[in-house]
């Protein structure tokens, strides 16, 4: 059955799982770092923080954008950043200047 075919119920409970899954999976991959993320696939965690929050704010719920980023982190952005964030080498950082653009089309924020 196609996703298109189920009602929204089902698919949203689909997606749903699915999300979860995704960012269960970037809690594990601790050593993916944003920045490549962000060079291979135009978005990153801070990205799937930022779409929890604006959705959020459609469904009228409160939520601040660290309780947003605890939600996909697992723990205070903060925390995360000095147990797992490596600094940028200069390749790194020259893609993610190559690609910054697309990155904000795709994100929806810049």
């Amino acid at each position: 059955m196609k996703i298109e075919e189920l009602d929204d119920q089902q698919r949203d409970a689909i997606q749903a799982a699915a999300f979860r899954g995704l960012v269960a999976h970037l809690a594990k991959r601790s050593d993916a770092q944003n920045i490549d993320i962000m060079n291979l696939a135009g978005f990153c965690r801070n990205c799937l923080s930022k779409w929890i929050r604006a959705e959020a704010e459609v469904q009228s719920v409160e939520m601040s954008d660290a309780e947003a980023r605890e939600a996909v982190y697992g723990m205070p952005y903060d925390v995360w950043k000095e147990k797992h964030q490596e600094k940028a080498s200069p390749e790194q950082q020259a893609r993610f200047e190559e690609t910054k653009s697309l990155h904000a089309e795709i994100s929806g924020h810049n």
